[in-house]
């Protein structure tokens, strides 16, 4: 059973200090920890069960995601987790090389569970529904959102699955023919759904959202909605989304496999495009880029720092690959928002193919 609006308000009101006291002390408990971080505490220059607040993991210093390319990830999951861990293994995009891989317990899921059937209706899609979900699946993290719309909210879900890591060599090896080719394949299997089947709504990414509305913007005219993710969403392809279904919902999301977020309502036609924190398990900061530790003022564009803070999970300050604007909540939420994530880097004005 799901848990409901309620045990979001519970999370909400956690107080974040005493929040990191209790993770920590998990994954640092002499019997009940997690092999990694354990193994780690001989090392470092002070005691981990001295932490008080949230802002003492700046002791910890960056978390290396390189770590997480060849360790076993079991090693970050507490002791106190009975063994042997029975689950799926998640992994990243690989964009930089060998993905790096995390194991979800089952409580985490039923974490991102439950703040997307929290987040679905605010965002104006409705229950029992049929959602067609054109994302990356096997050991891609967003995969699983399917079986959560099935679950949690009544849904009936069509797939096309698609390879990122084999557009993204692609796309660096300069063999846009083939980039082409590959988007074509999908597309056929998207439109080969939406041509014969009632579907309602639809999940995927900008790129291939953006493909399918240049070959068949009277198909994505009929949908009563999409929600993108998995890469930045632009202003442009925002205003685009919402002039080829102006009567649809269209929602925009950002995280990865180490943190999710909950957008807010865009402002000015997407010029303003913010998210939530999915607190307090997980907290996005925009900080300096020459100072990690210093966060920037509201308005201001900095770095994405990410701080995971799973009972069975401990990945403190994450240096993202992303960029955004500091977003005051005004109050409304316990931690700050992140609003028009994008690349620290782009190499490209937009995203080809399908990713």
């Amino acid at each position: 059973m799901i848990l409901a609006d309620a045990s979001v308000d519970e999370l909400l009101a956690q107080d974040l200090d005493a929040w990191t006291r209790r993770v920590v002390r998990r994954h640092f408990d002499p019997v009940g920890g997690s092999p990694y971080w354990l193994r780690r505490a001989a090392g470092l220059p002070f005691d981990p069960m001295d932490v008080k607040r949230y802002d003492d993991l700046h002791a910890f210093g960056p978390f290396g995601l390189e770590e997480l390319r060849s360790l076993d990830p079991a090693d970050l999951v507490p002791l106190a987790v009975p063994r042997p861990l029975a689950g799926k293994v998640w992994e990243s995009g690989g964009t930089t090389g060998t993905p790096c891989r995390v194991f979800y317990t089952e409580p985490m899921l039923r974490n991102r569970a439950t703040w997307l059937r929290w987040t679905l209706p605010r965002e104006g899609f409705q229950p029992g529904c049929n959602w067609l979900q054109a994302t990356p699946t096997g050991p891609h993290l967003v995969g699983n959102r399917g079986y959560h719309l099935a679950e949690h909210y009544d849904s009936r879900v069509y797939g096309v699955d698609f390879d990122p890591r084999w557009v993204k060599h692609l796309v660096r090896t300069g063999r846009m023919k083939e980039v082409q080719e590959y988007t074509e394949h999908v597309l056929e299997q998207v439109t080969g759904i939406l041509d014969t089947q009632p579907v309602d709504y639809m999940m995927t990414t900008p790129a291939l959202f953006k493909s399918l509305m240049r070959r068949q913007p009277e198909t994505v005219a009929r949908l009563r909605g999409v929600r993108l993710s998995g890469t930045h969403t632009t202003t442009a392809m925002y205003r685009s989304v919402r002039a080829a279904m102006p009567e649809g919902v269209v929602s925009t999301m950002y995280g990865n496999t180490f943190g999710n977020t909950i957008p807010l309502p865009v402002v000015n036609d997407g010029e303003l495009m913010p998210h939530l924190s999915a607190y307090p398990h997980v907290t996005h900061a925009v900080v300096d880029q020459e100072d990690w530790t210093s966060v920037v003022e509201y308005g201001q564009v900095g770095r994405v720092r990410l701080t995971v803070l799973h009972e069975d999970l401990f990945l403190p300050n994450i240096l993202e690959r992303d960029a955004a604007v500091r977003h005051d909540t005004g109050g409304s939420w316990p931690f700050d928002a992140v609003a028009n994530v994008h690349p620290l880097q782009t190499l490209r004005e937009t995203p080809e193919g399908i990713y």
